[in-house]
């Protein structure tokens, strides 16, 4: 026979702040690992869980590190956050994971997919509109929720535009972005410095005779 409990708030509150002790005691670690390697449902969707020392995608914001995982109360309703380190900015971001999905925190790409990024760069044909509105929303939007290979197309469009007119400065901006999003990500997914994920991209592009812009 299962009994259920209903304990008031306070109750509740108290065993949290327990069971944060007992983690970090390790004495629930092991428990609480294998929680956070495995899928998750949150308001009857299914989510993704990382672990604590994983790199993941921040879109619009590059590879950043979970550095810890973490609880906090509000009322009788429990939400808990990644602690995620921006490797670019060294800036910490807290994420609800009720919103991961909604801000398209992603694991890094594999290397497998690399292939299709390094061959579109070199001989895909992104599709660019003509109103300068209508290009810097889906532009805006890729970089926001998209995979690399549409930062990837990001790049080669505002590349393919620059050789025919000067970007406006918003433009050149996401260029910048673009180019610095696909480095660290190529880097950390293929093992490899910066200087020789640079290098393939350089190479790439110079296929479709375009050049990878310096750094700012």
């Amino acid at each position: 026979m299962v009994v259920e409990i209903q304990l008031p708030c306070a109750a509740i509150a108290c065993g949290i702040l327990l069971t944060r002790h007992l983690v970090q005691l390790n004495i629930l670690f092991p428990v609480f690992r294998r929680a956070v390697n495995s899928p998750a449902e949150c308001n009857g969707q299914r989510m993704t869980l990382f672990r604590i020392g994983e790199k993941v995608v921040y879109p619009n914001h590059g590879i950043g590190t979970v550095e810890n995982i973490s609880s906090r109360q509000f009322g009788c309703q429990q939400e808990r956050f990644y602690l995620l380190r921006l490797v670019y900015t060294s800036m910490t971001v807290m994420v609800p994971f009720s919103h991961v999905e909604e801000i398209g925190l992603r694991r890094v790409t594999r290397n497998g997919e690399v292939a299709r990024v390094l061959e579109f760069l070199a001989q895909g044909a992104p599709k660019c509109k003509g109103d300068w509105k209508d290009r810097f929303k889906e532009n805006s939007d890729k970089m926001r929720h998209g995979s690399l290979l549409e930062i990837a197309e990001v790049l080669k469009t505002l590349l393919l535009l620059q050789s025919e007119k000067p970007l406006s400065f918003r433009e050149k901006k996401m260029l910048y972005r673009a180019r610095h999003m696909l480095v660290t990500e190529l880097s950390i997914s293929r093992g490899l410095p910066e200087y020789e994920v640079t290098d393939l991209l350089g190479k790439a592009l110079a296929k479709a005779s375009l050049p990878l812009p310096s750094p700012l």
